[in-house]
């Protein structure tokens, strides 16, 4: 296989993202839930995801590029045969799920993926609110080993497109529970929904694109709980609805503590890589210390879901 080629389906997908957005207001009209949508947030959302998609053409080159050069070194070829582009599907799954993680451990990934968690509501708009930035933040070599072992970067870039069309139902409240076998494998409107929740119990788990399995396994799985409604958003809400403060802020505010005076080279360097909430003085918290004060305000709940999952 030298050149395989496949349709761009994220390009196709646009029509139906549209067509579901005007479902679910539709559907709200008729059904309503508090919160779900307001205008300013909504707008916000698609302007986000307009600019995301005009970033990623932009840097296509870099980033696919990046693969392309990789596959010259490749241990193997797999083909393209429709069992190798189904392993893919689940290779890429399980490799954006470390991406996901590391997004959420590191405040370089946040920066650029903070930008999809800035909503307070939750809704098909929000599935749109992708970040601009995701071509300098580096999570392309996450995919290199893939090509090293012998999947070839146009399957990846197709697998990964139908991860991302699949990641765009599930973010809506329109819909409660799956059937319990496809909440048991199937990433869902309820796994998402918590992975949004600003609730100290929700904080940073269910990082999976379309298998929940890898949550499950390795421990970051936290269901949705009928006692605790999610509170959607970040912890030190953006009060904001200007796209261009919405996806560059983070950066800003790493410079700013970056280039603060009197600071070490590893302070500064924390500032940079270290998990969201590091301060050189204890000034701030981090997922782990939230969780940490949330059981001590509340002890009968420590070993509830969430808690002490940092």
């Amino acid at each position: 296989m030298t050149d395989p080629h496949f349709p761009d389906l994220l390009l196709w997908a646009i029509p139906f993202f549209m067509l579901c957005i005007v479902g679910e207001v539709l559907w709200l009209k008729f059904h309503p839930i508090k919160d779900a949508y307001t205008f300013k947030d909504a707008r916000t959302s698609l302007i986000m995801g307009i600019g995301s998609s005009i970033s990623d053409a932009l840097l296509k080159v870099l980033m696919v590029g990046t693969l392309f050069w990789v596959w010259q070194f490749r241990f193997f070829d797999l083909g393209n045969s429709i069992w190798i582009i189904l392993l893919a599907l689940v290779a890429t799954d399980f490799v954006y799920y470390l991406i996901h993680y590391t997004y959420h451990k590191s405040r370089w990934f946040w920066a650029t993926h903070v930008v999809h968690h800035s909503s307070e509501h939750y809704n098909l708009t929000t599935a749109l609110r992708q970040q601009w930035t995701n071509g300098i933040s580096g999570t392309v070599f996450f995919k290199v080993p893939l090509v090293l072992l012998g999947i070839h970067p146009g399957i990846i870039v197709f697998v990964m497109a139908i991860n991302l069309i699949y990641q765009f139902w599930f973010h809506t409240e329109t819909i409660d529970k799956m059937p319990r076998w496809f909440e048991a494998v199937m990433n869902t409107p309820s796994h998402h929904r918590v992975h949004h929740g600003r609730n100290a119990r929700y904080l940073d788990c269910n990082y999976a694109g379309i298998f929940i399995i890898w949550d499950r396994m390795f421990g970051t799985f936290v269901p949705e709980l009928p006692d605790e409604k999610v509170d959607y958003g970040i912890v030190k809400p953006l009060t904001t609805y200007n796209p261009f403060k919405v996806a560059f802020a983070e950066f800003f505010a790493i410079a700013k503590d970056v280039f603060a005076k009197d600071l070490t080279l590893g302070q500064r360097f924390k500032y940079l890589f270290a998990a969201p909430g590091y301060s050189h003085d204890g000034t701030r918290e981090n997922v782990a210390q939230i969780k940490q004060a949330y059981i001590k305000k509340h002890p009968d709940q420590a070993d509830t879901p969430g808690l002490p999952l940092s």
